[in-house]
């Protein structure tokens, strides 16, 4: 599917993106997308709405899309999933997308129950405070300690998905597994059913912080996928998982264990995704892992 301006529709979701071409040849650019939007006859009929590349991304950020989404609220009250930024590396590559404050969004739109960023380089959450909202999913190369602070202070008492891509220091992540600790003890998510913490360079020390958090007690699922998992977080998970008869799906895909752990977790009586697995490389005396979004 190419995205040449307004493309194709799939059910009652939509993406509007512009191409880099758009952007030369037209100026089309995050100014001109909740006007196109606006103009599309079909968007009235849409529940989720999917912006894509605005044309540079890499240059200009996506807060006229977000501003404009907010001052036209009425017009976007049947919107319930909202993905903004979603595009791939030919596009723009994930570190740089220029992303932009959500702090008037929420207001803007209380019938929202999914939202969904891409990229994470001048991300602001500010205040969070969501009756309806439902799925929280941050994807990026490397999770700030403001953003994370922001989702630990939030008030979603009816978030049931929280999926967050953790990353690496050199694409954003200034934090270490202490920050997500704090976020989990600190967190009121009373509703939270499926925890994603993925996507991460340090996934063995996050895996036994998730093991320890409060949640644990009151998920179905458990997402610790995309990362440098290792035996050391495999032995934990076989060690302690048992102790919550409420999971019923462990993910960790794309890991780095060894055939042995990878067989005894598939033996687990809960659904178990192992696929992906990984070699680490050796240079010099040093072992490489590396996490799966770090382009």
């Amino acid at each position: 599917m190419k995205r040449r301006g307004i493309v194709v529709s799939r059910k009652k979701s939509k993406t509007y993106a512009y191409s880099y071409e758009q952007y030369e040849e037209q100026g089309k650019g995050p100014k001109n997308v909740v006007e196109d939007i606006l103009a599309d006859k079909e968007f009235p009929d849409l529940t989720e709405l999917v912006i894509g590349c605005w044309g540079n991304p890499w240059e200009e950020n996506c807060q006229e899309v977000i501003n404009g989404i907010v001052a036209n609220a009425g017009r976007f009250s049947h919107i319930e999933k909202l993905f903004l930024g979603d595009m791939n590396f030919e596009e723009c590559e994930v570190s740089w997308i220029m992303q932009g404050d959500y702090s008037t969004l929420w207001a803007a739109m209380p019938q929202l129950k999914e939202l969904t960023i891409k990229g994470s380089t001048d991300l602001t959450l500010g205040d969070i405070c969501h009756e309806g909202l439902e799925s929280l999913t941050i994807i990026c190369g490397g999770l700030p300690r403001s953003v994370m602070k922001s989702i630990q202070n939030a008030k979603l008492p009816n978030l049931k998905k929280l999926l967050l891509y953790v990353g690496i220091e050199d694409y954003g992540f200034d934090g270490n597994e202490s920050t997500v600790k704090e976020l989990l003890e600190k967190s009121d998510f009373p509703n939270l059913d499926y925890l994603g913490i993925v996507d991460s360079e340090i996934q063995d020390e996050l895996t036994e912080v998730v093991l320890g958090s409060k949640y644990m007690e009151q998920i179905r699922v458990l997402d610790l996928s995309l990362g440098t998992l290792t035996d050391k977080g495999g032995r934990l998970l076989l060690e302690k998982i048992g102790n919550w008869p409420n999971i019923k799906k462990l993910d960790i895909h794309y890991h780095y264990l060894s055939d042995e752990i990878k067989d005894k977790l598939e033996k687990l009586p809960i659904e178990v995704d192992t696929s992906e697995g990984n070699e680490e490389d050796a240079y010099d005396g040093e072992i490489y892992r590396y996490a799966m979004l770090t382009e």
